[in-house]
């Protein structure tokens, strides 16, 4: 949360990409910094997915960050 504060800060797009098991904890995180980031979140848990199953993922959420890092 902070790194994208921070980029956005700077004047550099960003979105928040976390699972869906940090969900309050990105809320709660954004209002503590006064920040409303754009955030796109995926199923959990990540650690433990196969190489295949974490592209999967992220084929799954580009369509979603494009869509965030795009809208105005």
């Amino acid at each position: 949360m902070h790194d994208i504060v921070n980029l956005e800060g700077l004047g550099v797009p960003g979105v928040l990409v976390a699972s869906t098991e940090f969900v309050a904890a990105a809320e709660a995180q954004a209002v503590a910094l006064g920040a409303d980031p754009a955030a796109v979140f995926v199923a959990h848990p990540i650690q433990d997915r196969t190489d295949d199953e974490l592209r999967a993922l992220a084929d799954g959420a580009v369509d979603d960050i494009l869509r965030a890092l795009t809208a105005e």
